[in-house]
This record gives structure tokens, C-alpha cells and sequence, in this order.
């Protein structure tokens, strides 16, 4: 079996509500926009159904001046499938590049990640603290660690490009890792979740994707290590179902920050 034929877990989840869908959702409430996934049965896709309806009301009502500038893109973001490579390896750190039992750092261009997470209360976005943010992706070459594939072997035991961080009193947290290469079947992405703990202990979490503009894609792809795997197969974001499902909304803006660039994901939750 190739890679290529993509696992039933890799498949789309969810998918943006249309605005006539949103409204009926909020009972005809007038929005600005709103985005969300479809609701499923699970505890991570309901919260991720009531994030858009708060949302809108939050956009439509406008969020306090003082919380915009600390969070300027409260927004909900869709949800996307977790895919076959999760991991819960409970590794608290910002710097993911390592094998933590080895201490090689994986080679790429660097990547200084921050997310910034907010929960939607009434009409403003307020900074949540405390929320578990992980982080996993695959290297230069499209290998992951800790997982068994066809087309990489088995990598069980290393735990490279994976670890978490527990946002801080402004909903910060903060990962510096490569920038993903890519395999057959997907576009390239890094996956993420966001872990909350409800007051009466009940655990949610949004699973989704980030992806890049292929422009820059190509840029990176030219470099070394990236380069020995050359550009044949690879799947641009046009073609990747997945991609899709995001709307666009779950596109990174990276930039330039001396050998390596800098990115900053912003997200509000309801739980």
C-alpha cells in the first residue's frame, strides 16, 4: 500500500457553513462571517459547531477594543481530521526539532510558531489561558516520528517534531520547529490540537491543520535538505481535498525572520 492512497483517517471532517446555513444556526441573527465545521456526535466537533455560533454573535456585536488588541483575529477556525500520526508522547517543550533521546535536531528552515488562543465569552475574546496546544508534523524528507508507514519503515521510539505547550496568562504558546516537507497524498500541512478542561472536568479538544502558500512552498523545497527529495508527486493545496475543507482559513502568513521565518495562528474556542 503507497501513502498516496490516503487513509480513511486523513479524509475531511467538516466543511464551512454557508451564510444562510450560519443564519439559521443563530436564529437569523445578522453576522459579519462566521465559519465552522459541521457538527458531529463528538465532544470536539459540538464545541467546535457552538465556537462558530459564539463567534458570529461575538463579530456581530464587536469584541472589546482591549481584547482585539491583544487577540486582533478571534475567529473560529474549521476543524480537520487528526490524520493516522497523533501521538500523545506528553512532551511539555517549545523546542520540538529534537529527538529528545538523542538531542539530534532534524535539519529545515526554521519556523518560530505562536499560537494565540482565545475563548469567546458573550461579545468579546477573551485570552484563555491553560489550554494544552500540541503540535506534530513530518520532516524535511515527509518521515514522522513514532509511526509505522510503507513508504518511511518504522520510526517507533523517536519522537521528533512533536510536543506540546499550556498557554500562558495572554493565551500564548509557543513552538520552535522546521518548516514540514511533504509526502504523496497531502498537500503540506502541520497538524495541531487544542486541549480545554471544562468546569465539571469534561475534556475537549479542536483538532485541525495549518497549511502554506505554495509559493513559498517552492522557495523552501529548493533548499537543502528538502531538495534531495526533488518535487515529483508532491501535491499542491488545489489538489488536496483536505485543504479545501479549510476555506482558506487555516493558511499561514510566515515571515522572514533572518535564516527562518515566523508565523502567528490565531483561534478562539468556546469550552
Amino acid at each position: 500500500m503507497k501513502r498516496f492512497a490516503i487513509d480513511a483517517d486523513d479524509r475531511p471532517i467538516g466543511r464551512i457553513l454557508t451564510r444562510r446555513e450560519v443564519l439559521a444556526l443563530l436564529g437569523g441573527s445578522a453576522l459579519v462571517a462566521a465559519c465552522a465545521p459541521a457538527a458531529l456526535s463528538s465532544p470536539s466537533a459540538t464545541t467546535a459547531a457552538t465556537q462558530a455560533a459564539a463567534t458570529a454573535a461575538a463579530t456581530a456585536g464587536g469584541a472589546s477594543a482591549s481584547a482585539a488588541a491583544v487577540l486582533p483575529s478571534c475567529v473560529v477556525r474549521p476543524a480537520l481530521t487528526e490524520g493516522p500520526y497523533f501521538v500523545d508522547e506528553k512532551l511539555n517543550r517549545s523546542d520540538i526539532r529534537s529527538d529528545p533521546s538523542t538531542s539530534v535536531v532534524k535539519p529545515g528552515v526554521t519556523l518560530a510558531l505562536t499560537f494565540l488562543v482565545s475563548r469567546v465569552s458573550g461579545t468579546a475574546c477573551v485570552a484563555l489561558p491553560s489550554a494544552t496546544v500540541d503540535v506534530w508534523h513530518c520532516d524535511a524528507l515527509g518521515v514522522y516520528s513514532d509511526a509505522t508507514d510503507p513508504t518511511f519503515g518504522s520510526t517507533k521510539g523517536t519522537k521528533f517534531l512533536r510536543g506540546y505547550q499550556t498557554t500562558d496568562a495572554n493565551g500564548t504558546a509557543k513552538f520552535t520547529t522546521i518548516w514540514p516537507g511533504w509526502y504523496q497524498g497531502r498537500a503540506v500541512h502541520i497538524h495541531f490540537k487544542v486541549r480545554t478542561t471544562a468546569a465539571n472536568g469534561q475534556v475537549f479538544d479542536f483538532t485541525s491543520q495549518l497549511f502554506f502558500d505554495e509559493s513559498l512552498n517552492d522557495q523552501i523545497f529548493a533548499q537543502a535538505p528538502y531538495s534531495q527529495k526533488g518535487g515529483s508527486g508532491r501535491l499542491r493545496n488545489e489538489g488536496d481535498g483536505i485543504f479545501q475543507g479549510s476555506g482558506g482559513k487555516l493558511t499561514l502568513a510566515p515571515a522572514r525572520s533572518g535564516d527562518g521565518y515566523t508565523a502567528t495562528f490565531d483561534i478562539g474556542l468556546t469550552a
